[in-house]
Order: C-alpha cells, then structure tokens, then sequence
C-alpha cells in the first residue's frame, strides 16, 4: 500500500478524476468529503471516505488522524456563503470563526488549515500533484478566436486578476469591452449562465489567479462542466491563465468546443 495522502474534497466535477489519478500514481487517497459540495461517484474513487460539515474541524482531523495520514490536500471549492450558517459548524470552529475580522473564503480556509496544521497535519499544495493539468500559453482548440474575442480575453484577465487580489472572484465575463459579470458567491457555472440572459452569444469567460496564489487553500479550476454551460449559454470562448489555472478533462472539453465553434485559449500575465 502507498504512501498515504489525505484530501478534503470540495465541489468541482474535476475532483473525482483527480483523485482516481493520485490513486493510480500508488498513493492511498483518504478522502474527507464536504457535505454539499462534493459529487456523487467520489466515495468508490476513494481507499478510504468520510463526510462532514464546512465548520466540523473536529471530526475532520479525528478522520485523518484515525486513518493514519500526516498530509493533507484540498481540491474543489468549498461554497463561501456556508460561512453565513451556523449549523455547518461545530463549537470551537465557530468560536474561532467569530473572532476573524475578515470571513472571505480564503481567510477561513487558512484559518481551518492553520488548526490543522497545528495539530501536526502537513497541508499540501495541490499544484505538483496536478502539474500536467495546467497548460502553456496558446490556442487549445483548433477554433481560433478572432481579433475581437482575443481583444477581449486580454482585457479581461488583466481585470480579473485585479477582481481575484480584491477577494471578489476569479472569473469574469467580457464582451465587445464590457464587464458583463463579475463572479461572486454564486460560483463561476451561475455566473456564466447569469452572462448569457445579460448579454446574449457572443461572450467570452475568463479565470485569473491572484497576484500570489496559495494553491493550498484555493486552486482555481476548470474543466468540461464550464465549457458545457459556456456552449449552452452563447459564450464564444474560454480565457485562462497560464501557470495559475488548472484546467480537467481537457481533452474532451476541446473536442466540445470544436463542435461547437468556440476556442480556448490560455494566455500569460507576466
């Protein structure tokens, strides 16, 4: 039996199929559902599978701990608005949660990590375990965009990095040079098909990291659920950037977007 890993595993289709492929590369993947967020289909991927709440701190390290497993890895998201229900929460991760000045997601993960991390768990970045799911600067699909749609994608990520250093979100919609959306707590699928009824076709999406992206605690992500709802909702394409956002499936998300006329492209921002 391999080496060990724990993984608390958030929302994302993508989760699943990481997790699969940490198993077939010999680790033993413990995988800590979170209530809500995680698909189903993952709890057969896993050696071993537990769930809690967002808020159960407690519960969550007496699994891994039970389970013998010393590191630890998120994947997926966990949805922000879940700060907004006490019920998610035990007693000592709300009483920790009340004393935080600022409750964006990104601070309560480090905050729940920082207690993990004290009672002696090693919090992975999940970046090397998934190195060949970010990609080089280029044009993924055969579709090229044109001038106007390239115009856009640069425009936008140059924006969306700024929305994702202000903690407001990481996606953002764009067309003809206009912010048609800014993604919020609804997550990057709602904002996507909020665009659409907004706008109409023709829009592109694109997902930016921070400045200094701590992939430990927030691992942008996309995969073939964001070209499917893009298709569905009259986007024309896809802008990442390179090195920042991972992205799953690809291969089957390219062939979609072929079919359909619409391009991905990754792009870099330095």
């Amino acid at each position: 039996m391999g080496r060990g890993i724990g993984i608390v595993a958030g929302s994302g289709r993508f989760v699943t199929e990481a997790v699969s492929e940490l198993r077939r590369s010999g680790l033993r993947c413990v995988v800590l559902s979170i209530e809500g967020e995680s698909r189903p289909g993952l709890r057969s991927a896993a050696d071993a599978f537990s769930s809690v709440k967002p808020g159960e701190l407690g519960r969550a390290l007496a699994f891994f701990k039970d389970q013998k497993v010393s590191e630890i890895v998120l994947l997926g998201k966990v949805r922000p608005d879940a700060v907004f229900r006490r019920e998610n929460f035990d007693v000592e991760t709300w009483r920790r949660l009340e004393k935080m000045k600022y409750k964006s997601a990104t601070a309560i993960l480090e905050t729940a990590f920082a207690y993990l991390k004290g009672q002696g768990l090693k919090v992975l970045s999940p970046g090397p375990l998934l190195a060949r799911h970010f990609y080089s600067p280029g044009v993924l699909t055969r579709t090229r965009p044109s001038p106007a749609v390239l115009k856009d994608i640069d425009f936008g990520l140059r924006l969306a990095r700024r929305a994702a250093d202000l903690e407001i979100g990481q996606t953002l919609v764009i067309k003809g040079g206009a912010v048609v959306a800014v993604e919020g707590m609804e997550g990057t699928d709602r904002t996507i098909q909020r665009s659409g009824r907004l706008a109409g076709p023709g829009f592109v999406v694109v997902k930016a990291g921070r400045t200094s992206q701590d992939v430990k605690v927030d691992l942008p992500a996309v995969g073939l659920n964001t070209i499917k709802t893009l298709l569905r909702a009259g986007g024309a394409a896809l802008g990442l950037e390179a090195g920042k956002v991972a992205f799953f499936q690809k291969q089957a998300a390219v062939r979609l977007a072929d079919a359909q006329g619409a391009s991905i492209v990754v792009r870099s921002m330095d």
